[in-house]
């Protein structure tokens, strides 16, 4: 419990589920795991069309998680979310590990049924911009949604209140941070990266956590060419995504195969 409160301490955003932790890993830590994840063996890669990435803990299956063990550098990692978010009911037993490019995202996408409805993502490297976006399922329910007036009466909620109620964010993701969201968070919306090597975090709702993180942070970032840049009064606040940024997608497969023909 006492985690829990603690986690509840980096709420960000109007969702109640979204959760923002800087600096939740060292300098060290964030060297020791860049050195394992580029030290694996070339064979560990998948080439995608926009990036490539590694999977850690096993093949997940649509019935579930034909498991490996993940190695030591990885379980430190899962333990210490596990241990400190307080919001899964078992140990992490898969990670993904995307590498982007500066130019190069991911497309809106939600996780698949077969994890637990929690994600943590830890970001190493260049900071990025990830976007939120309601499903689509909720505007074309909006224009079927009928509510009854005090008097008796209806009417519909119509698109305004779809857009009230599920309206888009972002949030600015820091070398070394954390994010954690669940519930409506992960069943409700896409996220997504755009693909372009200049991100505006103008509006994000993490944006002063992120500005304060820079202020008391001489070395934020991998390479000092990466750049948080505010012109004028907040007209537009850009990143220049100059150097690669690394993210540790960890998360529960909590039915877990042994034998790959016995389901």
């Amino acid at each position: 419990m006492e985690e829990k409160v603690k986690l509840a301490h980096y709420k960000v955003g109007s969702l109640p589920t979204l959760f923002y932790v800087p600096d939740f890993i060292t300098d060290s830590d964030q060297s020791l795991l860049l050195n394992n994840i580029y030290g694996a063996p070339a064979s560990k890669w998948k080439i995608l069309k926009n990036r490539r990435l590694q999977n850690w803990g096993g093949v997940v299956h649509e019935k579930g998680l034909l498991p490996q063990i993940l190695p030591p550098w990885l379980t430190n990692l899962t333990q210490k979310i596990y241990e400190e978010s307080g919001l899964f009911p078992s140990a992490l037993n898969h990670v993904l590990i995307n590498e982007y490019l500066p130019n190069q995202g991911i497309m809106p996408h939600q996780d698949g049924p077969a994890y637990f409805p929690v994600v943590a993502i830890l970001s190493l490297g260049s900071p990025v911009v990830m976007d939120f976006t309601p499903h689509a399922r909720f505007k074309q329910d909006s224009q079927d949604d009928v509510c009854k007036d005090s008097d008796g009466g209806t009417f519909e909620i119509g698109k305004d209140k779809w857009l009230d109620d599920n309206h888009p964010f972002s949030i600015l993701l820091m070398p070394r941070s954390l994010l954690i969201f669940k519930d409506k968070a992960y069943s409700d919306y896409l996220h997504g990266i755009k693909d372009c090597a200049v991100h505006c975090y103008d509006g994000a709702v993490n944006e002063a956590e992120a500005l304060k993180h820079k202020e008391s942070d001489g070395n934020l970032f991998s390479s000092e060419d990466d750049e948080l840049e505010t012109i004028g009064k907040g007209e537009y606040k850009n990143i220049s995504r100059k150097s690669t940024r690394i993210s540790l997608t960890c998360r529960l497969v909590p039915k877990v195969h042994k034998n790959l023909f016995r389901f």
